[in-house]
């Protein structure tokens, strides 16, 4: 017969949701995945969460991993597993998918296409919306379509280039300008560059990362971002300022506590929170994006006033990362923030079962 304290402990294994963590990947962001897969472990409550943490490494292969405490990353390495029988069995169990893979297969809607096809919960934006944001190009123009004022640039392909290109751009953009990995975050192959020879050379490193490149104009204004989260009634948090040590937002900055100074909040009256505020909720709309997102901007209070630069559907997530800073300021912390966000990728899969018929 069973004793009280092991029905109890029996209910409170059944009340844990499994949440599948994610990690790793095989793009240039590998490290930077790492890094946080290991701050939102530490973070998430472990009484409420069967957790497992699937590293997928550089190689592509999918491991489950054990879990060092102790290490300031994840390591991806472990036992190999087949990843859609796990998805698969993860659904049939009522699991949870949280992706912490940046960029390219992994924020770009390709694990969020694995996920649909396995019909398990995921967190954050779906195939659409993380394909448009994570897409430079494709985002601007949708942007663009929805009336939402952005910096000057151009996109192109790699086979684009010709010995005329960089002469062109700073005659049409001015000098200096920002060039871009059209598919890439966390600032990895970002360059600023004054001069022609500087450009090639920007081009030359971006076209290493990606083949699509964006070239903008370089903004004077204030560089600020706003948390947005939900599903259908997003919100958004408090806002905040970066004040860049470097002549641009760095890695170093956004992961090995660098130069640059956070502002959160940032210094703003109400009227130009609240223009932000729904600027962001819009093009949080505009890109079909579910679950959370950061909305960058630059803000020339005295010229054009606020520019959407871009929104990120998979945010940094270490205890430094503006994401999760801007909801603690705004009296939401970093626990309650996964639980809300698994909260609302269990809603977003069980409306999308009753408009599929499954």
């Amino acid at each position: 017969m069973a004793t009280s304290s092991e029905t109890s402990s029996t209910a409170d294994a059944t009340l844990r949701r499994r949440l599948i963590v994610l990690f790793g990947g095989q793009s240039a962001e590998h490290d930077v995945s790492c890094v946080t897969a290991k701050h939102v472990l530490a973070a998430v409550r472990a009484d409420q969460y069967d957790i497992e943490p699937i590293g997928i490494g550089r190689d592509g292969t999918w491991n489950r991993v054990a879990v060092d405490v102790d290490a300031e990353s994840l390591d991806p390495a472990g036992e190999p597993i087949d990843p859609f029988a796990m998805m698969t069995e993860a659904a049939s169990s009522g699991g949870v998918v949280l992706s912490l893979v940046h960029g390219p297969m992994g924020e770009d809607g390709t694990l969020q296409g694995m996920c649909e096809l396995a019909n398990v919960a995921y967190v954050g934006a779906g195939v659409l919306g993380s394909a448009l944001s994570m897409d430079k190009i494709a985002a601007k123009h949708a942007l663009a379509s929805a009336g939402i004022p952005q910096a000057a640039w151009f996109g192109f392909n790699v086979d684009e280039i010709t010995p005329a290109t960089s002469t062109n751009l700073l005659r049409e953009l001015g000098s200096p300008v920002f060039v871009k990995p059209a598919n890439m975050g966390s600032s990895v192959g970002v360059s600023r560059a004054e001069t022609t020879e500087e450009l090639d050379e920007a081009l030359a490193l971006a076209a290493s990362y990606d083949e699509w490149l964006v070239v903008e104009e370089a903004i004077e204004g204030r560089e600020i971002e706003i948390a947005v989260l939900g599903n259908r009634s997003p919100r958004t948090s408090l806002p905040g300022e970066i004040v860049a040590g470097a002549d641009f937002y760095t890695y170093e900055d956004k992961y090995h506590d660098g130069v640059a100074k956070l502002l959160i909040p940032a210094p703003l009256d109400d009227s130009e929170i609240a223009e932000m505020s729904k600027m962001a909720v819009a093009a949080y709309r505009a890109l079909r994006v579910d679950g959370l997102a950061r909305a960058d901007f630059f803000y020339e209070p005295e010229g054009r006033g606020w520019l959407v630069n871009e929104l990120n559907t998979l945010p940094g997530f270490t205890p430094i990362s503006m994401y999760p800073k801007m909801w603690e300021a705004s009296g939401l912390s970093y626990p309650d923030l996964i639980d809300e966000l698994i909260d609302l990728a269990y809603e977003r899969h069980g409306r999308r079962i009753r408009n599929t018929g499954i």
